[in-house]
């Protein structure tokens, strides 16, 4: 359908950036922006491909002090293809040349489809249409077909196609004054008449990239090798005539010596490209592959809202697909979509695993199992500040290793400040969460007793590890941390960082300790023995989880949740003269910063991270947390707390609309289309004021998949049970999708009109349970039930 397409009309130079992430097509192995071919690397064009998982670490001296970074790695660029009139200088959209343009990306096919007129003399117009695809059936392919129509005129085309190995990271403005280059010993050649080659290395981790095209004219035309350096390139010379189509046909192949099965990747990839059918029939095996995601993935919402979830639940398949399963990889927080964050795995997958477990299980599994992977690191990271257990990353890459910059720019005040998220040990948390509703939603019980129990285990340890008891307050409490709003990073005048209980902090390890606590007494003997056996642990442990799983402290002030310790001290903000002085204020951090202040000395966040509570827990289950902690929370004090900080957030992350829709919709349903609608836009419009072109936010477009599927629906998966307690919100007032629950395929949900419309395929599977607020119900696999939903 042409309205599930989405179109940019004419040549913007300043929102190309923009149009090339959200044009980017991957197959959850490799990726690659929507740039245009004839296009290199400038000012404008980014033409980025990733590989998931392949990083390489560089020193930079950053204000006399030298800094590591690990960074996803800009592979060599596969979609050189430029073009011109015999004896004329090559065309480019940058010139005066351009007479027309539009790109157009369909999400239902994974195809960008790129058409553009130049002018190439008096009354002379050439036509290209080009056709690209990321293929998702074989993870190592790409194509692309170009089609050249001269309208009234003869002449000859010349056309290069070119694999160019010259590329640095260079995708994000503040990072460009820092080593940018990590592709090494590159080399290149030909194959046979068709097909040329290049080779490389990361310069740091060794990792090698062989990668092959084969470029063909659909008239016979051959090619002639011109290597140059560190370009594969090929030249084409065509003939046009009249009204006559010229084709060439691209095809490329790529592998790296992270694959299994090869020997040498460049091989690989030559044999891969030369076995590869041709373009027509790669096209039909991409068509059916993204064909078969859709019917598992599929949302079905009208509108306008439809429609962008649809996009944003093509970059999720698209970074994250069934291919992912085979990788060791954790969850990018900008996709393959471009360089900011520098590729890194931050706690992203606690808004993109709740959407997979219920639709691609053996993605959640593997993601899980990146982090497991990681578990002696994060151990080893917890001995070297003197604790127990395990203490993940704020930033992962390769190895598990912390990768959080020590200092960031303030692009506002031009200066290098000292960075102290690594601080947000919350992190473990969000790891222990995935893996017990990756269990809920699947029935895993394999993955949760072995690798999945000792990940919580170990972030149990930590935490009761590090809290400490307090003896004036009766309660234990967790020092010296930062949450997930991440503006508070210090008290004001203090000569270290991190702050004192922060809530989310607390309540989420609470609720690890319990957890972790009822799975080691339920895990069957001879696993607890073997795990006692391994990793030294003990009953007395146990005791001591059930105590500060208890006994933590939540501080609250004026009858609401405080954010931290201290929180209802700090200074109110003049949000008004702010708005008025700056307008968009959601960097506000980096405003005061420039101003000489800091937003630490102010009641005002980022995003509110007390209120992303209700996103991680339904009513029911966050009243018993603060019932288990010993403290009241009704409905009345949840509402004022939701209003507090409603009045006191910048939303400078694009997670913050996503928590506020989600919570509000419960808590205050008439306010909660503003931030859901804010939450769709975040990326499409960039809100965020030019990010989005250095990369999608992949936790925000899954979190408003999840929205729909969980938030709006209330799904949960507890104890054997589909749970539902819809909250009708008018705009969103009729969808449904399909779910892959406890070895049921396809179980179809469909609200409308106060009505649950619930159908199980046949199988041989028992029926599944079914809650409701009112009452619970048995739908067996081969039947549907319509039900009415209580007021």
């Amino acid at each position: 359908m042409r309205d599930r397409i989405w179109e940019y009309q004419g040549y913007d130079p300043g929102q190309e950036g923009l149009r090339e992430a959200l044009c980017t097509l991957g197959n959850g192995y490799f990726a690659t922006r929507g740039a245009l071919p004839e296009c290199g690397a400038d000012s404008v064009h980014y033409p980025g491909t990733y590989a998931a998982g392949c990083y390489d670490r560089v020193t930079s001296e950053v204000a006399g002090h030298h800094v590591e970074n690990e960074d996803m790695v800009n592979l060599p660029n596969w979609l050189p293809l430029r073009f011109r009139l015999a004896g004329e200088d090559w065309l480019t959209p940058d010139g005066p040349r351009l007479l027309d343009h539009s790109l157009g990306l369909d999400p239902g096919t994974g195809l960008l489809e790129r058409r553009s007129t130049y002018g190439v003399g008096t009354g002379r117009r050439l036509r290209i249409r080009q056709l690209r695809l990321v293929h998702m059936a074989d993870p190592h392919l790409a194509a692309m077909r170009t089609e050249f129509t001269a309208e009234d005129f003869t002449g000859e085309l010349e056309v290069e196609a070119a694999l160019d190995g010259r590329v640095r990271n260079t995708g994000v403005a503040r990072y460009r004054d820092l080593e940018t280059r990590h592709l090494v010993h590159v080399h290149t050649d030909s194959a046979d008449a068709d097909t040329v080659w290049l080779r490389c290395r990361t310069s740091a981790s060794d990792i090698r990239i062989g990668m092959a095209a084969r470029t063909v004219g659909a008239n016979g035309e051959t090619s002639e090798a011109r290597h140059q350096g560190r370009r594969a390139v090929q030249r084409f010379r065509l003939a046009l005539a009249p009204g006559r189509t010229v084709t060439v046909d691209k095809t490329v192949s790529l592998f790296t010596s992270r694959d299994p099965a090869i020997d040498d990747p460049l091989q690989a990839a030559v044999d891969r490209v030369g076995h590869a059918p041709g373009f027509d029939e790669l096209l039909e095996s991409h068509l059916t592959a993204w064909d078969l995601l859709w019917r598992r993935a599929d949302l079905e919402v009208p509108g306008k809202a439809g429609r962008v979830l649809r996009l944003h639940l093509f970059h999720v398949l698209q970074t994250l697909s069934p291919h992912t399963a085979d990788l060791d990889v954790g969850v990018p927080a900008r996709g393959l979509h471009g360089e900011a964050y520098r590729g890194h795995v931050f706690w992203d997958e606690l808004f993109v695993l709740p959407y997979l477990n219920l639709h691609f299980p053996e993605v959640s599994r593997a993601l899980l199992t990146y982090r497991h992977r990681r578990l002696e690191r994060a151990l080893a990271a917890a001995r070297e500040i003197g604790r127990t257990g395990a203490m993940y990353p704020w930033q992962s890459a390769s190895d598990g290793r912390e990768e959080t910059q020590q200092l960031h720019l303030n692009p506002r005040s031009g200066r290098w400040l000292p960075d102290h998220s690594h601080l947000q040990y919350h992190v473990g948390s969000a790891i222990a969460y995935n893996v017990w509703r990756y269990y809920e939603a699947g029935g895993d019980t394999e993955f949760l007793h072995t690798k999945g129990a000792e990940m919580l285990l170990q972030i149990a340890r930590f935490w009761a590890n590090a809290a400490t008891w307090d003896e004036g307050l009766g309660r234990y409490r967790v020092r010296g941390v930062v949450g997930p709003d991440e503006y508070h990073e210090a008290y004001p005048g203090a000569d270290r960082p991190g702050l004192d209980d922060n809530a989310y902090t607390n309540v989420t390890a609470a609720w690890v300790l319990a957890r972790a606590g009822e799975l080691l007494q339920t895990l069957p003997r001879p696993r607890r023995l073997e795990l006692a056996d391994r990793t030294g642990f003990d009953g007395g442990e146990l005791e001591l989880w059930e105590d500060v799983s208890r006994s933590l402290h939540v501080p609250f002030h004026d009858g609401v949740i405080s954010q931290f310790e201290g929180y209802g001290e700090l200074a109110e903000l003049d949000w008004a003269a702010y708005t008025a002085k700056y307008g968009d204020i959601r960097r506000l951090d980096r405003i005061l910063e420039a101003e000489g202040d800091t937003v630490n000395r102010y009641k005002a966040s980022k995003q509110a991270d007390a209120l992303m509570l209700g996103l991680l827990f339904s009513p029911a289950e966050l009243r018993a947390l603060f019932d288990r902690l010993g403290y009241r929370l009704d409905d009345e004090t949840w509402r004022r707390t939701v209003d507090y900080y409603l009045g006191r957030t910048s939303h400078g992350s694009t997670l913050s609309a996503l928590v506020h829709g989600w919570v509000l919709a419960r808590a205050r349903r008439a306010e909660a289309w503003t931030f859901v609608q804010e939450a769709l836009a975040g990326d499409i419009a960039d809100l965020q004021g030019g990010t989005t072109g250095e990369g999608i936010h992949l936790g925000a477009m899954a979190g408003t998949l999840d929205l729909v599927q969980r938030g709006l629906t209330g799904l949960e998966t507890r104890g054997d049970t589909l749970r539902l307690d819809p909250v009708p919100m008018p705009e969103l007032s009729e969808f449904g999708f399909s779910i892959r629950y406890r070895g049921h395929w396809g179980v179809h949900l469909r609200l409308r009109s106060g009505q649950l419309h619930i159908t199980v395929p046949d199988s041989d599977r028992d029926p599944i349970v079914v809650a409701l607020a009112d009452r619970t119900v048995s739908v067996a696999p081969g039947e549907s039930r319509t039900l009415v939903l209580p007021d």
